[in-house]
């Protein structure tokens, strides 16, 4: 098993690979971030469901069931990560992104937890941007 030194763009990545390849489903091991981040991807209706499985240790993952309209698009156009392990990119509440426009969602880690863009504003808190999603 190899280490992943940049996790959620690993998650990115396998969700991004997964629907271009117009795959049901999607594993990903597992990390409480990213259980936060599966969360938020299907409060805001981009992925179907997502399960835990695995009891404990590396066997752990996320099964994500990923999300398509009924001619076959993907729900989930672009990912985009932004703050870096080389680079973090963090913003107070009044300079926290919009993605296209509000069409989009930024996710962010604050001190409240892991939040949208639009939640954050409205509990006036910054934090670290981790990705776009569109």
């Amino acid at each position: 098993m190899t280490s992943v030194n940049d996790p959620i763009a690993d998650f990115l990545t396998r969700i991004r690979n997964a629907g271009l390849a117009k795959h049901d489903t999607v594993s990903i091991p597992h990390s409480k971030l990213k259980v936060e981040l599966a969360r938020i991807l299907k409060e805001e209706g981009y992925i179907v469901d997502f399960e835990e499985r695995g009891s404990r240790g590396p066997e752990r993952e996320i099964l994500i069931t990923l999300k398509y309209t009924a001619d076959g698009q993907r729900a989930i156009s672009g990912l985009r990560r932004m703050s870096r392990p080389g680079r973090r990119v963090y913003r107070k509440q009044g300079t926290i992104p919009r993605v296209l426009d509000g069409l989009g969602v930024a996710i962010l880690s604050t001190s409240h937890g892991v939040q949208t863009d639009h939640s954050a504003r409205r509990m006036g808190v910054g934090g670290e941007v981790l990705c776009f999603v569109y």
